[in-house]
């Protein structure tokens, strides 16, 4: 009897844990206002009056408000010879009179329209599903674009 092994004294812990986390992409929108821009090269041509851009003027409302072109005037030095001329101007973004979002939905009123702008549709969540019965057991239903459906299920033993 003396040379039976003691019984062992073990706690023995398990934990489960199981959840679904559902997510719908919102809609976004990313936009960068461009500035006017004003540019003017040639080779034998002679400039009477150089072209500009000149700030709107201080009545100019909002959305209007963006740099103007005062065009130039502009000769060929020597007639009969070959001459080659560039004048380029690109119109920068004026501030929109209006870029609210509303304080009951959340949504934009108004997207911008800047010359450098990224949009994305929001997600659309269809049928997407999920759920966790008292056993434990999950169910996942796939929704439509822009959304996902994750389940997971933890089994944690602890031996002490």
């Amino acid at each position: 009897m003396l040379l039976m092994a003691a019984p062992a004294h073990a706690d023995l812990i398990t934990k489960h844990s199981t959840s679904v986390q559902l997510t719908v992409d919102a809609a976004a929108s990313q936009a960068s206002r461009i500035g006017s821009s004003y540019s003017v090269s040639g080779n034998n041509i002679t400039a009477t009056t150089l072209g500009t851009l000149a700030a709107p003027s201080a009545s100019a409302g909002i959305g209007q408000n963006a740099a103007h072109m005062n065009a130039g005037s502009y000769t060929q030095t020597t007639a009969g010879s070959a001459f080659s001329f560039s004048e380029t101007f690109n119109h920068g973004d004026a501030i929109p009179s209006m870029n609210t979002v509303s304080s009951t939905t959340g949504q934009a009123t108004f997207l911008p329209t800047f010359g450098n702008t990224t949009t994305s549709g929001g997600g659309v969540a269809g049928s997407l599903a999920g759920s966790i019965d008292s056993a434990g057991t999950m169910s996942l239903t796939a929704g439509g674009a822009g959304t996902s459906a994750t389940g997971q299920f933890v089994s944690e033993i602890t031996i002490k």
